[in-house]
C-alpha cells in the first residue's frame, strides 16, 4: 500500500503521442479535420505505421488527463499529483513512465499483460492539430483497479480529482465511482469535456459525471457541441452555455459548481453557480505567430495550470491566470511539454 498521499488524483487514457508536421496530405488521405480529435476507425489504423515510415515523428507522453496531470505536477511541489490509467507491458508504456518520472508525476498504472499501450497520431498543419487516437490498452481499464490497496489509499488521500471526458468512452462506471466518492467526502471533482464528440455522442455519460462535478472545463467548440446535444438555443453564446452547465443538478449542493470555457487565443469565460448571471471574462495575452510552435496539448496545459493553482489554494481568478501561463508555455514547445528548468507560474 502506498505510504504517500497526493493531493491531486487524475484518471484518464495514457497515450504515446506520435507527432508529425506538414500533415496536409494525411488530412486528405484519412478524411481528417485540421482542428479535431477522433477515435480511429478501421480506415484510420494504417496512419500509425505510415507516419513512422514517411514522416519525422516526435514522440511525446500524451493522453489528455496525463498531460494535465504533468502540468499540475510542474506547478506544484514534489509528490503532489498521481495519475492512473491502463497501459500495456511494452516499450510505449516504458516511455510514458520515463516521461512522468522526469516531470515529477507519480503514475499508478494498471498494466495489462500482452496488450499494446494506446497511441495518438498528432497531425500538425500550421497552428492546427488533428488527433487520431487508438486506445488499445487504455480502454481495458478495470474498475476493480480502484479497489486495489494502492489505488484505494491514493483516492482516500486525495483532496482534488480530475477525469478527462475521453475516459467516458469506456470507463464511465469508474469515473462515476471516483466522482461520487469525492462528492460524498466533500472533496472537489473536476471533469474536462475534452473533444466535441464527447458531448455529441456521450451526453448521457457526461451527465452522470456532471451530477457529482464541482468544476467543468472545456473549450468553445466543446461547449458548442454540448449546446447542440442539450438543445440550447444558441451554440455560440459561451456565457449562456457555461451558465446552463453550472446550474445542472448537483449531488453536493454545498459547493457551487464552476464552469471554465477557454477560447484559444481569445478570452476565457468562467461562470459560477453562486452567481450564474455574472460571467467573468479573462483576456488572453496573445502570442505572435512566430512564437507559436505547436498547439497540441495547449488545452491540457491550461487545465494543468488551473488545477495546480487550485490545489495550491489559489482563487479561481488566479487559477485561470496560471492556466493561461502554462498554456502559453506549452504552445511555444513541441507537444504537451513544459520548460525546464521550471518557471514559476503561480
Amino acid at each position: 500500500m502506498s505510504a504517500k498521499t497526493y493531493p491531486l488524483f487524475c484518471m484518464g487514457n495514457p497515450l504515446l503521442d506520435m507527432q508529425v508536421t506538414n500533415g496536409e496530405e494525411l488530412l486528405k488521405k484519412y478524411d481528417l479535420k485540421a482542428n479535431d480529435a477522433i477515435l480511429a476507425d478501421e480506415k484510420h489504423l494504417p496512419i500509425y505505421e505510415e507516419v513512422v515510415k514517411d514522416y519525422k515523428v516526435t514522440y511525446v507522453a500524451g493522453g489528455a488527463a496525463q498531460n494535465a496531470a504533468r502540468g499540475a505536477a510542474y506547478v506544484l511541489p514534489p509528490d503532489s499529483v498521481v495519475f492512473t490509467g491502463c497501459v500495456g507491458d511494452d516499450e510505449l508504456a516504458e516511455q510514458l513512465k520515463a516521461a512522468n518520472l522526469r516531470e515529477g508525476l507519480k503514475e499508478a498504472y494498471l498494466v495489462q499483460k500482452g496488450e499494446k499501450t494506446g497511441a495518438c497520431a498528432v497531425v500538425i498543419t500550421g497552428h492546427h492539430r488533428s488527433l487520431v487516437t487508438t486506445l488499445r490498452a487504455a480502454e481495458k481499464f478495470d474498475q476493480a483497479h480502484l479497489s486495489s490497496p494502492e489505488i484505494a489509499a491514493l483516492i482516500d488521500g486525495a483532496k482534488v480529482f480530475y477525469v478527462e471526458g475521453y475516459f467516458l468512452t469506456h470507463g464511465t462506471a469508474s469515473a462515476v465511482e471516483v466522482a461520487k466518492k469525492a462528492a460524498d467526502a466533500g472533496k472537489v471533482f473536476a471533469v474536462n469535456l475534452s473533444a466535441p464528440f464527447i458531448p455529441q455522442f456521450f451526453k448521457v455519460q457526461l451527465e452522470q459525471v456532471f451530477s457529482h462535478s464541482d468544476i467543468i472545463i472545456g473549450n468553445e467548440s466543446e461547449a458548442a457541441a454540448w449546446a447542440s446535444a442539450a438543445g440550447l438555443p444558441d451554440k455560440d453564446d459561451v456565457p449562456a452555455i457555461a451558465r446552463s452547465l453550472a446550474l445542472l443538478p448537483k449531488s453536493n449542493p454545498s459547493r457551487p459548481r464552476t464552469v471554465v470555457i477557454t477560447q484559444g487565443a481569445e478570452s476565457t469565460v468562467v461562470v459560477s453557480a453562486a452567481e450564474p448571471d455574472a460571467p467573468k471574462v479573462f483576456p488572453v495575452s496573445a502570442l505572435s505567430d512566430e512564437q507559436i510552435v505547436d498547439t497540441n496539448g495547449a488545452g491540457d496545459a491550461f487545465a494543468g495550470g488551473f488545477l495546480g493553482a487550485f490545489v495550491a489554494g489559489k482563487s479561481i481568478d488566479e487559477c485561470v491566470l496560471a492556466g493561461h501561463k502554462l498554456g502559453a508555455m506549452c504552445v511555444q514547445l513541441v507537444g504537451p511539454q513544459y520548460k525546464w528548468p521550471k518557471v514559476n507560474v503561480l
